[in-house]
């Protein structure tokens, strides 16, 4: 039976990467964007629905659970997120950037996951965040970035508390780490490729199961919060 996957930020970088890998593996996609303008590279991949959505906008993601409503999906892949300011240091960081940072980064993927939650396969079902290790309060410390890394501590910590509402459920919640991949975000000195990244992640979310919730990186590897 071929695999239904809805991606929620996949105009580029490893969103973009992770439609092309689910893609080559047979999944059936439906994929976001922000601006559909910067969707020819999804549209390019036959047979993928290309929805637009703005996660920080309630109006937004109304709209498009409403666009999909009666939809079954195995996989719900919310991957949208920005790094922050570009100076990364509290002292600096002013209202506007932090209330933007962690919008997107902590509170929104929730209020998505919350928002999408009736399209997700109630029986076999997995809810993938993108995270970071530079949101592990034991390990992100001293990487390099500590806003972003304290907004991905956030979304761990509030994806744990979406989890709960899930115990009992056979529904699987996984906070991922993609390794350093070689993107915008992640520099060209970055070891990993977007495409060996994406292929490990994929890997994982396909033997995901048994409900819970778990942090881990794309080669299944677990990682302390």
């Amino acid at each position: 039976m071929t695999r239904t996957a809805l991606i929620i930020g996949a105009s580029r970088g490893l969103g973009l990467g992770l439609a092309k890998e689910f893609h080559a593996q047979g999944w059936e996609l439906t994929a976001t964007v922000r601006n559909p303008a910067h969707a020819d590279e999804l549209r390019a991949l036959p047979g993928v629905i290309v929805e637009t959505l703005d996660i920080t906008d309630p109006a937004s993601r109304e709209a498009l659970a409403g666009r999909l409503a009666g939809r079954r999906f195995d996989l719900l892949y919310i991957n949208a997120g920005i790094s922050g300011p570009g100076h990364h240091q509290p002292a600096q960081a002013t209202r506007d950037e932090l209330g933007e940072l962690f919008l997107t980064n902590a509170v929104a993927p929730i209020q998505t996951a919350e928002q999408l939650l009736p399209l997700v396969d109630p029986q076999t079902g997995v809810i993938v965040f993108m995270s970071s290790v530079m949101g592990s309060v034991e390990l992100g410390p001293g990487m390099g970035m500590p806003l972003y890394g304290a907004s991905k501590a956030a979304l761990n910590h509030l994806a744990r508390n979406f989890a709960r509402g899930l115990e009992g459920t056979p529904l699987t919640v996984l906070l991922m780490h993609p390794g350093w991949v070689k993107t915008n975000m992640g520099g060209a000195e970055a070891p990993l490729d977007v495409q060996t990244s994406c292929r490990g992640l994929v890997d994982q979310v396909s033997q995901a199961s048994g409900g819970g919730v778990r942090f881990v990186d794309w080669q299944g590897q677990t990682l302390p919060l």
